[in-house]
């Protein structure tokens, strides 16, 4: 670009550095002043308005993966309200920043629509005893103890307003205490009768109206389309463990990713030994009204939910597609229950 009598740059100009970053934008004997873009080696971006060499008010930065953080700048350092989307466009954090480091109450949002809001420690996480995480509903919350946004210990609440991103929470007196309670392969639930608050709202097992299926998985009242209903929690097995056994010690188990399969075993498919989360209850239907989808719970840590893949009555029975892989293998068809099968067969026929 353009130079002034002291060699410097002057005008809109590129400059590549020995790091391999590269600024393009106005300079002024030298300096930044003016809008301009840093193009990091690592393929993120920082764009705003320069003053005196330092990034000033407005700025993008645009991570690698996509994400995006708006912010605002003095000195060429975050110092003010900032809000940060993921590579989907779904906002992922809105708070304040201190000297480049997340400052005061800050809004934590997962992309399964629960959300996690308190005052942030020096360190800018989100630890202390007055963090609440806020399920999808954006109401119920459990409100307590967290470190770096795991939950410790904390009660059931109702958030009630919201000042100037300030959350205002009524806590209920004789809520039972909640703790982290991710299951292993050998324990399902430290606390196996205590329902989740937000499910309990939302879903009741009763008698299936699928002939022969057991229970079922009802709405306790109507809801919209994307709405999460229930958990799917179980024990953490292998895939290798649920292929190397008989089908009939499959009914209740669901893939969580490529190493993990949740599994709700003997005696815990019975409500009367097992109800903290009643996702599993939910039967096959090839037209389903929900779908598995994932979730990372603040008590069971990620698990699957069930999401409405369209809006649901009040005491409408709540179907999933379980999913099974159709392709033949052998003589005998698919490698499915035999159930599965038959209601297959009637489906495409």
């Amino acid at each position: 670009g353009p130079l002034d009598e002291d060699d410097q740059p002057h005008g809109f100009c590129t400059i590549t550095y020995s790091s391999s970053d590269r600024f393009e934008g106005h300079f002024v004997h030298g300096e930044k002043n003016g809008r301009g873009k840093f193009y990091f080696f690592d393929g993120s971006i920082l764009e705003g308005y320069y003053v005196d060499d330092a990034l000033q008010a407005q700025g993008v930065y645009t991570y690698e993966d996509g994400g995006v953080l708006h912010g605002t700048y003095l000195e060429g350092e975050l110092n003010g309200p900032a809000r940060e989307y993921d590579a989907e466009g779904r906002l992922i954090f809105k708070g304040q920043y201190k000297d480049n480091t997340r400052h005061g109450v800050c809004w934590l949002y997962y992309p399964d629509g629960g959300s996690l809001v308190g005052e942030v420690n020096e360190e800018g996480e989100m630890t202390g005893s007055k963090v609440a995480y806020l399920y999808p509903d954006g109401r119920i919350a459990l409100h307590g103890k967290f470190i770096e946004g795991d939950l410790i210990e904390a009660r059931l609440a109702t958030l009630t307003s919201v000042d100037n991103g300030r959350p205002q929470f009524e806590i209920q007196p004789d809520s039972p205490v909640y703790t982290y309670d991710k299951s292993t392969s050998a324990c399902i639930s430290t606390n196996c009768l205590l329902p989740d608050p937000y499910e309990s709202e939302r879903v009741y097992v009763a008698d299936s109206l699928i002939a022969g299926a057991g229970e079922g998985l009802f709405a306790k009242t109507e809801a919209e389309s994307n709405t999460v209903m229930a958990f799917y929690n179980g024990v953490r097995i292998t895939h290798e463990a649920v292929d190397s056994r008989d089908w009939s010690l499959n009914r209740n188990t669901i893939s969580l990713d490529e190493e993990v399969v949740l599994d709700v075993p003997e005696p815990y498919n019975n409500v009367k030994r097992y109800s903290a989360s009643l996702g599993h209850k939910a039967n096959h239907s090839f037209t389903p009204n929900c779908i598995y989808d994932p979730f990372v719970h603040p008590r069971f840590g990620p698990i699957k939910c069930i999401r409405t893949l369209r809006a649901v009555e009040s005491d409408e029975e709540l179907m999933v597609a379980y999913g099974y892989d159709h392709s033949p293998l052998g003589k005998s068809g698919p490698e499915v229950p035999e159930w599965y099968k038959q209601e297959l067969q009637a489906f495409e026929g």
